[in-house]
């Protein structure tokens, strides 16, 4: 995906109606690498998700030496794909440090995300997010 979080933030900023947000989450959700069947496994499922979702995290020490994070995510959902695509892109590439100190709250705040998600869309977006936080934080004590 060619797409970065302040390109989001300024589309998300530009739709005015809602109706139209939601279909630019599909087409984000739509821009991702459909994962494998080989991925699409028990052990890369989001728990806490209503929809199906596979989250592949890989980790690598960057030129710095500290642990340099990317993901890989789908859904079987085309809203929840799109969140999919959200998350990933706020967290690829970043350190486990800076994953963990990213405020999520606001930049979903901006987005208007906690007012025009079900709950239990919610409630998929915070596993979503949780999970990439333990991913990190397991990369911060293996290093």
């Amino acid at each position: 995906m060619t797409t970065d979080i302040s390109e989001i933030l300024e589309t998300f900023d530009f739709l005015d109606d809602w109706e139209d947000r939601y279909k630019y989450l599909i087409d984000l959700g739509r821009e991702l690498p459909e994962l494998s069947s080989d991925e699409r496994i028990d052990a890369n499922k989001v728990r806490g998700c209503v929809s199906q979702v596979w989250l592949i995290t890989n980790v690598k020490a960057g030129a710095d030496g500290k642990s340099v994070l990317t993901f890989k995510g789908d859904s079987d959902a085309l809203i929840v794909q799109g969140l999919v695509a959200i998350v990933t892109t706020l967290f690829n590439g970043k350190t486990a440090q800076e994953i963990l100190d990213t405020d999520v709250e606001s930049l979903f705040a901006k987005l208007g995300l906690q007012d025009h998600l079900t709950p239990q869309r919610s409630n998929g977006l915070r596993s979503m997010v949780g999970r990439i936080r333990t991913d990190a934080q397991n990369a911060l004590a293996v290093a």
